[in-house]
């Protein structure tokens, strides 16, 4: 079963069960992935829907942070609901040291030197992590072992 046909199968289930949360949730994630396929004339795979969801993912997490500052936190509570649902269908996360082994081969695949380069490495990473890592986590050990 692909992950486009588990959010379909996930959002009938929690219909039936009025999990109005994940329902609202799992809808929207649905017509972002009808509305890529309709823009890339042709059905996702798995790691396109991956890329989707970790735009949610990041936008939940922005939310939340700005909402904190702002002390609201019956919608911080919202944001973090739908980002327990969005998460739950993403890849495990990769630890500090499997993102750094990542990093170092990139670096050598590209012989980036110096920090000027992060651009040059992080277009090589980022494929083969495919949301099992947030971009700026994998930026700052990129800096880190540039200038290192």
């Amino acid at each position: 079963m692909s992950l486009k046909e588990k959010i379909e199968s996930d959002l009938k289930e929690a219909m039936k069960a009025k999990e109005t949360v994940k329902v609202s949730c799992l809808r929207l994630v649905k017509a972002s992935i009808k509305n890529k396929e309709i823009d890339v004339r042709g059905i996702l795979d798995d790691n396109q829907v991956i890329v989707i969801l970790s735009t949610f993912a990041k936008q939940r997490k922005e939310s939340i942070e700005q909402f904190k500052k702002g002390g609201r936190d019956d919608l911080v509570r919202q944001e973090e609901s739908e980002l327990a649902v969005i998460e739950g269908y993403l890849p495990k996360q990769l630890s500090e040291k499997e993102l750094e082994e990542f990093v170092v081969r990139a670096i050598a695949a590209t012989g980036a030197k110096d920090p000027k380069e992060v651009g040059k490495v992080m277009k090589a990473v980022m494929p083969k992590i495919a949301g099992r890592a947030d971009g700026k986590r994998i930026n700052a050990i990129v800096l880190k072992k540039l200038t290192a």
